[in-house]
């Protein structure tokens, strides 16, 4: 099983992210809106994949990467545009295979 930590601050767009990550029954995804969230849930499970999606401001942006890579050095950390699922499944392959 893939974990796949999704952060963004629009709530529906969260939603959608996190429903199409868990249609693949190869995956696990998990949402946070904010980044105590996200530190929490990165501290609990071991993820794989970050994505980081739109609203994140550039200080807490810094601020998670930062913590993501001192806690697991082999967490791919990647920006997710939007644009639909296959989008989506295209980012994460390409940052399983980099």
């Amino acid at each position: 099983m893939l974990n796949i930590l999704y952060i963004g601050r629009h709530p529906e767009i969260l939603e959608t992210v996190v429903r199409l990550l868990n249609a693949n029954e190869d995956w696990f995804g998990a949402g946070a809106e904010t980044d105590e969230t996200a530190q929490d849930l990165f501290e609990k499970i071991n993820f794989r994949i970050v994505l980081l999606g739109c609203g994140i401001e550039e200080e807490s942006e810094k601020k998670l990467c930062k913590f993501f890579q001192e806690t697991n050095p082999d967490c791919r950390i990647i920006q997710h545009y939007g644009g639909g699922s296959g989008l989506l499944k295209n980012e994460i392959l390409h940052a399983l295979e980099n």
